[in-house]
């Protein structure tokens, strides 16, 4: 039976889920935007395992509301009214990663059965935010299963008059051996941005996929064609798919070593002001997108080929690069 308790670390709220036999794990903090702070599957770490007290820097698994990475010098112009949000980089002088990464949400419904635990977390603001004053309801709902981990998030107008939108999600992946790791998208296009870190065009994107990240440093757009992102590690690989017609992804590789930022989004940044997958709710109008992580281990994909792994001359490590070479393979 998966199960789901409530935990207090260093003051914050968090709800731990976890599954039955204990080697799959999920804690989601509500006092920090609802964010998925750490996973575990199948005892293998899937998440960069940052401290809670290093989120105002990082903003790791942040859900990015109501625009996403930034919105440049914190301003737009919305039905003939001009804007301004609290521009929280304050070295670029923008406004980034929405206005709902700091919120405190709360549990609103919990499901636990022997193969999955679901839980619903919501925040609601009533209008007066600064830069953002309309009447929303965002609701997340976290389910950890035998599969992986599924993130669906609904938008809520309780408005009188329409607002626009997009979304986002920031987790941060880690990896034994990033050099030694993949990631595989379809995409044809990718952004340009200015010193402001503000998109400033379009180039082709002419890489050969899959992208193989050795020596590689990020911090991209990509708008992509399908609604898949795969990711391959010495360890695990997975498959992000997205139930959006609209699909852009944000790679960013941060200093610390074996790390990458796999960002799933409906729209890109600086949306409010160039309409790249921007989106508007109206009045009463709800949106959904969810967001399902779909993990293969390599013990679960040696067992899928009817394999058996045994101790070679050459030790572990060519094991394990057989491992990661099958899941190119399957890319």
């Amino acid at each position: 039976m998966y199960t789901s308790q409530n935990i207090v670390i260093d003051g914050l709220q968090f709800l731990a889920l976890q599954s039955g036999c204990g080697m799959s794990k999920a804690m989601i903090c509500l006092d920090q935007g609802g964010r998925l702070s750490d996973f575990v599957f199948e005892n293998i770490q899937i998440l960069a395992p940052y401290q809670p007290a290093s989120y105002k820097d990082n903003y790791a698994s942040s859900v990015l509301f109501p625009f996403t990475n930034r919105l440049k010098d914190g301003e737009y112009s919305f039905n003939d009214s001009k804007y301004t949000l609290d521009r929280n980089e304050v070295d670029k002088n923008n406004a980034l990663h929405g206005v709902v990464y700091n919120k405190k949400f709360t549990c609103i419904h919990s499901t636990l059965t022997s193969e999955s635990a679901s839980v619903s977390l919501q925040y609601k603001d009533d209008g007066t935010a600064k830069g953002f004053p309309f009447k929303f309801n965002l609701e997340l709902t976290y389910t950890l299963n035998k599969s992986g981990i599924n993130l669906s998030v609904n938008v809520f107008n309780e408005d009188e008059k329409p607002f626009p939108f997009s979304l986002g999600w920031h987790p941060y992946f880690k990896s034994e051996d990033l050099d030694n790791s993949a990631i595989n998208f379809k995409s044809n296009t990718k952004y340009l941005f200015d010193q402001q870190y503000i998109i400033s065009g379009t180039m082709p994107l002419d890489v050969e996929m899959p992208f193989h990240l050795k020596d590689v440093k990020l911090d991209d757009s990509y708008e992509l064609e399908t609604n898949e992102i795969e990711f391959a590690t010495p360890a695990y690989g997975f498959k992000i798919t997205s139930t959006s017609k609209d699909n852009f992804l944000h790679l960013y590789t941060p200093d610390q070593p074996n790390v990458i930022s796999i960002e799933p989004m409906t729209g890109l940044g600086n949306s409010f002001n160039n309409n790249i997958g921007l989106q508007m709710l109206d009045p009463k109008g709800r949106y959904n997108v969810e967001w399902n992580v779909a993990i293969a281990t390599v013990e679960i994909k040696i067992k899928a080929n009817n394999r058996t792994v045994t101790e070679s001359s050459s030790g572990e490590g060519s094991e394990t690069r057989h491992a990661i070479d099958s899941k190119r393979e399957a890319f």
